[in-house]
């Protein structure tokens, strides 16, 4: 397997060895939880507190390595800007070094914290996210990988720059076991485009359909579907869709169409479709006016929780920002852990209308001050 070397960089035994010094605490088994504080302090104090391999889904948006410092502009409260003049929301500056280890330690905790049926997105740019590839095939293992995603972010731009307009990011998708995440296979509606597209033909009643043929690849051994049907076998290595007799039926309420050669194929509605499966391009644009740098789409955030997670999952977010990600969760009734050390952060988090939760502000001596956060 191919592993990234470079300076400082950590055997994983001493980072979890690090990890277990922290002390646990008990925690509030009902959740959610906001932890005020550096991440992998809060990440560890879930490790040692009953929190091993209990966590479905995680989601993170983390420092990008941009060499910038966002700030907010409190003149303009919905705008983002990178002034001299704004109070600093984060800083994004360090060495390439220090930064992948830093985001491997986390990566490491977070692996432990997942389970079994768990998966882990991670959203990141192209400049720095062959290297994550590389780290997360060594803390997840290659064979855990499940996808590469693109994120359409923004509108084409026109920069003058010796280079092509940049509107996507990237997501790294992963699973704890490749044979056992949960992927509730949530699918979006045909637009008006997809369905004149996918379905050229209209019936009598204006109903716009397309056809199949009655028979799919696979034989079948033992069983109707590789019986004689009008007279003959299906295809070799094929099998019929349905038994003769349900074939029989179609034909009966007008949904086979029939060639001039008298071949057979089965109409589908474009009324009647399911939806189609998202593939690995997304088109989810950012807000306009963000509370927060970089926030991200609330309806990507909600699509997937609800395809890597089950009402009774644990959502963790341990670069939570403006809350995007715990709100998505509340509103799908999802229990929520959150963490963020900067305290523009925490502020945006708590003007969002939330539930009550447990907050625990994370102190350097390794201690914790507990409030509870009621609903406003």
């Amino acid at each position: 397997m191919l592993q990234l070397i470079y300076p400082n960089k950590q055997p994983e035994n001493q980072i979890l060895q690090q990890s277990a010094q922290i002390p646990p605490m008990k925690l509030d088994e009902t959740l959610p939880i906001l932890f005020a504080g550096d991440n992998f302090h809060a990440l560890s104090v879930l490790l040692n507190s009953g929190y091993h391999e209990r966590i479905d889904l995680i989601y993170i948006d983390p420092p990008y390595n941009t060499q910038q410092i966002f700030t907010i502009d409190d003149e303009r409260a919905s705008t983002i800007s990178r002034t001299n003049h704004g109070m600093i929301a984060y800083s994004d500056k360090l060495n390439m070094n220090d930064y992948l280890e830093f985001m491997r330690e986390r990566l490491i905790l977070m692996r432990e914290l997942l389970s079994p049926c768990g998966s882990i997105y991670v959203h990141i740019d192209s400049k720095v996210g062959h290297y994550l590839k590389i780290i997360m095939d060594e803390v997840f293992g290659a064979e855990n990988f499940k996808n590469d995603i693109a994120r359409i972010k923004s509108n084409p731009k026109n920069f003058a720059r010796r280079a092509f307009g940049n509107e996507k990011d990237m997501i790294l998708f992963y699973a704890k076991n490749t044979k056992k995440n949960i992927f509730n296979n949530i699918t979006v509606p045909l637009n008006d485009e997809d369905k004149i597209t996918m379905f050229q033909k209209v019936d009598e009643n204006g109903r716009r359909y397309n056809t199949v043929p009655v028979h799919a690849p696979g034989e079948t051994q033992n069983g109707e579907t590789g019986a004689m049907w009008r007279g003959q076998y299906p295809p070799k290595g094929r099998h019929w869709r349905s038994s003769p007799s349900d074939l029989d039926k179609l034909d009966e309420q007008g949904l086979l169409e029939w060639s001039k050669n008298g071949v057979p194929r089965i109409k589908k509605f474009a009324d009647e479709h399911k939806g189609k499966k998202i593939q690995d391009i997304w088109q989810y644009k950012d807000p306009v006016y963000p509370i927060y740098p970089t926030e991200k789409n609330e309806e990507m955030l909600k699509m997937i929780i609800q395809q890597s997670s089950n009402p009774d999952s644990i959502v963790l977010d341990c670069f939570a920002g403006s809350g995007s990600t715990l709100f998505a969760a509340q509103t799908l009734q999802r229990r929520w852990i959150g963490v963020d050390i900067s305290t523009v952060a925490i502020n945006a988090i708590q003007k969002r209308p939330f539930l009550n939760y447990q907050m625990l502000s994370l102190q350097k001596t390794g201690s914790l001050n507990i409030n509870m956060k009621e609903k406003p």
